[in-house]
């Protein structure tokens, strides 16, 4: 054979081993493809998984807070049915003849308030304030006595009351103009 002639089996061998080399390069194609595409995706379960994670752990913190929240308000309803007859007591003790309320209904009355007290109820400071209309209700405006008594309140006709920094009654005023 002459040396420019290839043996038909050396070609053979060639054009196979050039097949094998281009599958070969397919394949190396096709798998950083699904490698790209594989990464892509575990990029995207790693994001929502932590998506996921952060709004429960929202929603536990939320939650939590809620229950904190309920269990200290839960009896502002029995309180603010009981502000009524604390400020009729008050009324009367503030009106009765000396010696006309005894010594132990005052005993009383004083536990029940250190009660409530213990509970979170507080009585909200009103009088000589500046007129506030997230605590006070103005019922009235009167002449200001002096100038520096403008926008304060004057006068306290109902009290108010906070239960846990929350207000459950606003204070009922005269505020001077």
């Amino acid at each position: 054979m002459k040396k420019d002639e290839k043996d038909p089996k050396d070609q053979v061998e060639n054009q196979t081993e050039e097949k094998s080399t281009e599958e070969t390069n397919e394949e190396k194609t096709s798998f950083s493809t699904e490698s790209e595409s594989a990464t892509d995706e575990l990029a995207e379960l790693k994001d929502k998984y932590l998506r996921l994670y952060s709004d429960f752990e929202n929603f536990r913190k939320r939650t939590a807070k809620e229950k904190i929240e309920l269990i200290q308000t839960a009896s502002e309803d029995l309180i603010k049915d009981l502000l009524p007859a604390i400020d009729d007591y008050e009324r009367a003790l503030a009106n009765a003849p000396e010696g006309e309320i005894s010594e132990g209904i005052q005993l009383i009355f004083s536990k029940i308030q250190s009660t409530l007290q213990t509970k979170g109820l507080k009585e909200l400071e009103a009088k000589g304030e500046t007129f506030n209309a997230d605590f006070h209700d103005c019922i009235t405006q009167f002449p200001a006595p002096n100038e520096s008594d403008k926008g304060k309140v004057i006068e306290v006709i109902e009290k108010g009351y906070t239960l846990h920094e929350k207000v459950i009654r606003f204070a009922k005023v005269v505020v001077g103009n």
